[in-house]
């Protein structure tokens, strides 16, 4: 099985090494962020693993492999550091399958003082670097093939429900960024979407977004949805030309999202209230919650304005080598303990 994989591993390292190079030759400092947190990140749907740390008399204190590096990269930015770069392993319980993996490498990336609107072209050049470093003009994945050099479309989160699913998505919200759940659910109806009579607004929303929006974007070429609803976008800073949706948005190649990217919140209180309401999410559908990281809500106090974005390094090593998952594309991939 190794030989098998060897040439897509070998790929994946001159991969990794043009990305590398790209972000110091664009004045990018490389950052290692520790893994253990005292909070893995506060989203709802994403599960970690729990662990603990003992004090040298034996006490436990909990702990937790991060979800992401992004707490930690915040507080570097706003310790001075104003290009940063990380390709971090992080963390992921509930999560394996094709496109899945419990621990996998994550590329983040943040620039100060730079609109989110330049990590679009960030995308761009890393699709078209990880081609030509594993010697290809495709990007590939089950049967979809697109041009990584072409320009890359954008369309906003409120076209793509109108275009693919005839639903006026901005209706249901209004100018406070509250939502119309009542709203929202009569417009799934009368498009043929089923739901149930408990879904929340949010999952809604996901249900119109997985059917009939996801399946149909990069499929010609790369695809970023962007201007995502505030309510899905528990970091990112609300329009400064529509506060009732987000600088945030996503980048899919052949059906797979790719990245995910935000103009940084920076209001420490808005911040906390966000995570105050995604745990209490995830306390009434999971029946479990996480802790909020209060150095972190510290450190966004003097954090200055910034955007960043987070990749699936494994995912884009995928698509360049053409490899039909996730761990064929990692050189010792976690053992699977379940029949």
């Amino acid at each position: 099985m190794h030989a098998d994989r060897r040439p897509l591993l070998l790929a994946r390292n001159r991969i990794q090494a043009s990305l590398r190079r790209h972000f110091h030759d664009e004045d990018f400092v490389e950052v290692d962020p520790a893994t253990l947190q005292v909070s893995p990140g506060n989203e709802t749907h994403l599960h970690a693993f729990t662990t603990e740390a003992l004090t040298i008399d034996g006490r436990p204190s909990p702990l937790y492999l991060h979800t992401s590096p992004e707490f930690a990269c915040k507080k570097l930015l706003t310790a001075g550091e104003r290009r940063i770069f990380s390709f971090a392993h992080v963390y992921r319980n509930r999560e394996r399958g094709p496109l899945h993996h419990p621990e996998f490498t994550m590329l983040e990336w943040y620039r100060v003082g730079e609109d989110y609107r330049q990590l679009m072209k960030d995308c761009g050049d890393l699709l078209a670097l990880a081609a030509e470093a594993a010697g290809t003009t495709r990007l590939t994945y089950r049967g979809t093939s697109i041009d990584p050099f072409a320009e890359i479309e954008r369309i906003t989160v409120a076209e793509a429900f109108l275009r693919f699913a005839g639903i006026d998505l901005l209706a249901s919200i209004t100018g406070d960024g509250r939502t119309d759940r009542d709203g929202l659910a009569a417009d799934l109806t009368q498009a043929g979407i089923r739901h149930a009579h408990d879904d929340t607004w949010s999952d809604l929303f996901s249900r119109v977004l997985v059917e009939k929006i996801e399946p149909k974007l990069g499929m010609e070429r790369a695809t970023i949805l962007c201007e995502y609803p505030v309510a899905e976008a528990a970091l990112a800073r609300p329009s400064a030309d529509d506060p009732r949706v987000a600088e945030r948005f996503e980048l899919y190649a052949c059906g797979v999202e790719l990245a995910n990217a935000f103009g940084e919140l920076t209001d420490a209180g808005e911040q906390r209230r966000r995570f105050e309401h995604e745990m209490a999410e995830k306390t009434r559908i999971y029946g479990e919650t996480y802790p909020i990281d209060e150095d972190f809500l510290r450190a966004l106090e003097g954090m200055p304005e910034a955007s960043g974005a987070a990749l699936g390094f494994d995912r884009l090593v995928m698509l360049a080598t053409g490899a039909g998952r996730i761990d064929d594309v990692m050189w010792a991939p976690v053992a699977e303990t379940l029949p």
